[in-house]
Parts: structure tokens; sequence; C-alpha cells
């Protein structure tokens, strides 16, 4: 692993002018040059289609920037790093101006010839520009030269292996950062540590001592303006295949030997590998899917799916998914791994719920019906934490048990000074850590699994809309736990 402290780079960004750069590049950066992360040696050279200027991408960059502690003075010597540069992706004259300007800025910020292209546009022009960087000579640098790609990866397996063929003739493996945002996040990357640095855990993370584990990830918010986007992707390819699963081999996979890339993602892909696959008359019983209809949040009316825009008026577009997962390996034989995750949900909050064995004949319960296991939840937002339910003896007279929290929250005096996803995973990329970052080989596994679920779905037409705005979906997602003999845990603490 590389522990340069102050890398330096060109950071070109296709899209500049877009929702990403805006809501996300462009303040993370900003972060990793206020906390020393990065000095003086860096530009960021923002392309698209639209004919703006430098000052005219500066300014739009300082808007983006939302801190109160930031001067002027501050802000013009941060935005003084960014340039801006007029491009069409599939005119060979716009690659050629933008080299010349690379090695321009590469002499006066003194970066190294390190170069990092970052593709925060639509997939499809992703092959184009990996070919016309490599055809035009731009990967060809004194430094190193890295590829960075959001999500989607494809649309499905098929076109997962296409698009990976078509960047991996320009780009080696080693080149290409596949972004998932969530693994940038604290607690996220914090399942490893609470796993392999506590013996009070790894001990139990297995099939004799945990029932199910739950990950939920909701949001209370519908499309905004999205629904093009995600009419195309639905629920299951925007979450599912991603982060969902990205979250569960870190929950299931094996110690690595040591805490390398190399290790701890030949790990994750062995849990990725072992997920069981359905056949097409099996994914009903493992799966289920669901489209918000109108509803009640917050004291206010809110429209179904169908209405968020015209062009969504007949759409089976699913918007939330469970399911439960099987992972057919050793440890985890028998246990289930309960996912859903879902738009116009309760509220925002992604969390994950370990739930242990309970005792065979408890004697401290009150009610006999009653259910208290000892519980671990990660909770990854937006309250970032640990907590453990035990059980201990009510106060008073009586021998009877009540379940207690043992609390850790990471939302203190310093959450302000936490680093966003973005930020570490920019950070991580500059320094040449890949260990946050989606492999090939795991990104075709999670498509290997969610792709008999999307043939299932394909072919038989949905009783949509079957959830109501506000609530946790639809009551088929609940039957799903019910049926093995477990419920939701509820999304807040009580």
């Amino acid at each position: 692993m590389v522990t340069q402290q102050k890398p330096k780079a060109v950071i070109v960004i296709f899209g500049a002018t877009g929702d990403l750069a805006k809501r996300k590049l462009f303040p993370s950066i900003y972060r990793l040059f206020q906390n020393g992360k990065i000095g003086d040696d860096f530009a960021v050279v923002g392309t698209a289609r639209r004919p703006w200027t430098n000052d005219v991408f500066r300014n739009n960059v300082e808007k983006s920037i939302e801190s109160d502690t930031t001067t002027k003075e501050e802000l013009d010597a941060f935005t003084s790093h960014f340039y801006y540069h007029p491009f069409d992706v599939t005119e060979p004259s716009s690659y050629q101006e933008l080299d010349a300007l690379l090695e321009k800025l590469e002499g006066n910020y003194q970066t190294d010839g390190n170069r990092i292209f970052y593709l925060a546009m639509a997939p499809e022009f992703f092959g184009v520009i990996a070919d016309n960087l490599k055809e035009h000579g731009l990967k060809n640098s004194t430094g190193w030269t890295r590829l960075v790609i959001e999500k989607p990866f494809g649309h499905d397996l098929s076109s997962a292996k296409e698009l990976n063929n078509e960047i991996r003739a320009a780009f080696d493996e080693e080149q290409i950062y596949r972004i998932d945002h969530y693994l940038g996040k604290e607690m996220v990357q914090n399942i490893e540590v609470i796993r392999f640095a506590n013996g009070i855990f790894e001990h139990l993370w297995n099939n004799r001592f945990i029932s199910n584990v739950q990950i939920t990830s909701s949001e209370s918010l519908g499309l905004e303006d999205r629904s093009r986007y995600y009419d195309h992707s639905g629920a299951i390819r925007d979450m599912v295949q991603n982060h969902m699963l990205q979250m569960v081999a870190l929950l299931a996979m094996e110690p690595p030997i040591k805490l390398t890339t190399e290790e701890v993602r030949s790990e994750k892909i062995k849990v990725l590998r072992a997920l069981r696959k359905m056949a097409t008359d099996e994914v009903d019983t493992y799966f289920v899917r669901g489209q918000y209809g109108s509803g009640h949040m917050k004291g206010n009316d809110v429209s179904s799916y169908r209405d968020e825009a015209p062009e969504l008026a007949k759409s089976n577009t699913e918007t939330f998914v469970a399911g439960k997962i099987m992972i057919d390996n050793y440890r985890w034989a028998g246990v289930p791994f309960y996912i859903r995750t879902g738009k116009r949900m309760t509220e925002k909050s992604t969390k994950i719920v370990v739930e242990f064995n309970d005792i065979p004949m408890n004697l401290y319960y009150e009610n006999k019906q009653e259910k208290h296991p000892n519980l671990l939840v990660i909770n990854i937002q937006p309250d970032e934490g640990i907590t453990l339910y035990l059980n201990a003896k009510k106060s008073g007279i009586g021998t009877h048990a009540q379940p207690i929290k043992l609390a850790y929250n990471n939302n203190g005096v310093n959450a302000i000074n936490t680093p966003e996803a973005y930020e570490k995973l920019l950070f991580d990329c500059m320094v040449g850590d890949t260990t946050n970052f989606t492999h090939w080989n795991e990104v075709e596994q999670s498509w290997a699994f969610v792709d008999p679920i999307l043939n299932a779905w394909d072919k038989k037409m949905p009783d949509f809309p079957n959830y109501p705005a506000g609530s946790m979906g639809p009551k088929e997602a609940d039957k799903l736990l019910e049926k093995d003999g477990f419920l939701w845990w509820p999304i807040t603490d009580n």
C-alpha cells in the first residue's frame, strides 16, 4: 500500500458541469486541500460540451463549496487550480487539445505527469473515452495514469462484460478504479475493524451463533430529477448489484491473512462466488419487488412513482427490493442474509442488524412469547455508530429481563470533520490504494447473482403499486422473514 501523504496529480473530470461534480467531487477535492491531504501540486480540468470559460467554471466550483469558515482569498487560491476545456467526446481534436493543456499544467504545477481521468457521465461514453485517451496518447504520461468509473457498470452481465472489454482494451485492470461510494463510508469501512479487531465478535461470527443478518438501506425521497436514469435501472441495479452485495461481502468474508488490497479483495470475491444462485422459478421464493404508490409523509401528501413524471405513467420499474440471500460455504451455511432497499420509505437510513441465536429456554422473559435476542446494530447513516443489545434485570422486585443498549455514536463534535465517502475515495485513488474500489471479478460475480432475478421479473407482470409512500415496503417483504420465524428489526432504535 502506498503511503505518500501529499500526492500530486492533474484530475480531469469528464462531465464537470453535471450534478455529481457539483455535489460531491468539487467539495471533496476542496476538503482534501483544506485539510492538507493534498498540497499546491494539483490541478483540476473540467470538460463538458458547454462553452464555459475558466472564470465561469471557477465560479461554479466556488458555489458548490459550502463553508462558513472560508475566506474569499482561500477560495480564490483553491479555485485557481481549476481549468475548463470545452469537449466533444467523439471529436479527436478535443483529445489533442486536452493533451496539450495537461502537459502545460503538469509543468506549471509540478505534478510529475500523474493523471486521473474521472468519468462522471453516462456509461455509454465510457468505452469511447477510454479508447480515445489511449489512441491520442493521454494515458502515456511520464507518471501514473488512472481511470475512475462511476456506476452503473453495465445493465446486466452481458453488457458489463462488453463494457469491461472496451475499457480493458485501453487500460490495465490496476489502472481502473470502479467507484462504489458506499465503500468510502466511515461505518462500512468499520465493518472489518469491528469483526477482526474484537475477539468477542469474531469468535461468534458464524452459523453456530448467528441466526440471521439484516441489511436495510432506505430512502425517504422519491426520484427528484433522476427519473430518466432511475426508470432505466430500478432498485436492483441502482442498489442491490453494487452497494448491498458489497456490504454482504464485507460482513461474510473470511479474515484476510493480511490487510492488503489483494487479500481483502480475494476474500470478498470468495463470498460473492458462494452466493446461492437461483433458477427462474425460484426467484419469487427469495426476492420481493415493489413500487410506491401515493402516501402521506411528514404532514404532506406525496405522489406515486408513476405520477412523478409523464413518462412513468405505465412504468413497471421497481422502487423497492427485499431479498433473502444464502451463502453456501462452511461459515454461513443455513444463515439467511436479508436485504431491503427502496425509495419513499419511512426515513433515510442505512443499517446492519446481526441477530444472535437466542438461548434455548430463557427463564427471564416475562412473557414467554416475547423475543429479545442479542443484536449488534451497525448504523451506517445518518447516525453513524454501533449499538449492542443485551438483556439485563428489570429494576425493582422480580427476576424479569429487559433489553438494554450499549451504544457508541460517531456523530460527536468532530463529525463535521469526518471525511465524506468521495473525499476518502478520491484520496485513495491519488495514492494508489484500490482496496475500497470494486475489481472486475466482484462486478462479474455480482451480475451473475442478479441476472436470474432480472430475467424472472422480465417474464412476469408485477402488480404495482404495492406499498404506500412513507411505509417500509410491501407486506410480502415482511412475510419473507416471517416464514423463517424472523422479523425486520425496527429501522429506528426505540
